[in-house]
């Protein structure tokens, strides 16, 4: 059996295509069960699933009143009872090979312990468009992340993975004090284990992308702040694609600082300014094929960067520094 395990919070536009493509798989003979997670949803989500579960049987949903990612991962896998554990997002759409082909992946090499595949994004406005194109550019979240991989190949983490059962057995299950990078954390303990993580560009998701500007340095601030957490947890850096925008914030600080000691600094800093934007304009025209988008493009990698930086930064001062726990301010919901 092929147990799906969907978290999820009002999420009636998505959820029924979400759960119609699922079903929809071609599975290859096995069996399929679906949980929704629910965290205590007050829209029609409830309404919508209600509706469901008589068209399929399988299909249950597990309440999380807790609402955090991380305990409705865990929930839904302790609910279940399948060989392997597919996990996807409300607003993801699966492909009809996904389910069969991932577990094929799982099967055909025991060292492989987590199967995701490529993701293209549906825009649901014109600034989650630009946003996405920003975070699909390898300028914006480096190379080797999952998001602008495009050929078969391992990796340190995946957007929506299927694990077979026993991983949880012999690692545990997911981090429920990490309010971000619960699944970067769990990645990371696969890795460490010497197992293998594979991006399988034969199998694809469309997510629904509903980004919003005034959500996105939130975010990624929450992303760097929590790396930093699990960094600490582990005793060890998780991949070095993560020190490149703490060392850009760094760089912007002591960069303004020291251009007040010479101006032959003032001028190397203004040159290391205008450089970047230059790369981050060329990178945006790259990914957007026109340059009014591509400007527009341009102007989210600062956002990108800064908040991450600025972030891993603040977790640096918290966690190592002054050993404090987690400020409820960085668990606050930015999505």
């Amino acid at each position: 059996m092929i147990s799906v395990v969907i978290p999820c919070r009002n999420e009636e536009k998505n959820i029924a295509e979400c759960i119609e493509a699922i079903f929809g798989a071609d599975i290859g003979g096995d069996t399929l069960e679906v949980l929704v997670v629910d965290g205590m949803s007050d829209d029609k989500t409830l309404e919508i699933l209600g509706s469901l579960s008589k068209k399929y049987p399988t299909l249950r949903v597990v309440p999380n009143q807790l609402k955090i990612t991380p305990v409705a991962f865990n929930l839904g896998i302790k609910e279940s009872t399948g060989d392997f554990i597919q996990i996807i997002g409300a607003r993801q759409i699966i492909s009809e090979n996904y389910l069969r082909d991932a577990k094929k992946s799982l099967t055909e090499n025991p060292d492989i312990w987590c199967v995701g595949g490529t993701v293209t994004n549906v825009y649901q406005t014109p600034q989650s468009e630009i946003i996405g194109l920003a975070m699909g550019s390898s300028f914006g979240v480096g190379g080797g992340n999952f998001r602008v991989l495009k050929k078969s190949e391992f990796t340190d983490t995946v957007g929506t993975p299927m694990y077979p059962r026993k991983v949880f057995d012999e690692i545990g299950y997911f981090n429920e004090s990490l309010l971000r990078n619960q699944d970067d954390e769990f990645n990371y303990r696969v890795t460490k284990k010497g197992k293998k993580i594979l991006l399988n560009a034969e199998i694809t998701i469309k997510y629904y992308v509903r980004a919003k500007v005034s959500n996105l340095f939130r975010q990624y601030y929450q992303y760097g702040y929590w790396k930093v957490f699990v960094n600490k947890m582990h005793g060890a850096i998780t991949n070095l694609r993560q020190l490149v925008p703490l060392f850009f914030v760094m760089g912007l600080i002591a960069g303004l600082a020291l251009s007040f000691v010479h101006p032959v600094l003032m001028w190397i800093y203004v040159g290391a300014l205008v450089l970047y934007c230059l790369l981050a304009l060329s990178a945006g025209i790259s990914v957007a094929k026109k340059v009014g988008k591509g400007i527009r493009v341009a102007a989210i990698f600062p956002v990108l960067h800064f908040s991450y930086g600025w972030g891993y930064l603040v977790g640096l001062i918290h966690f190592v520094c002054l050993g404090k726990k987690p400020a409820e301010s960085a668990a606050s919901l930015s999505r």
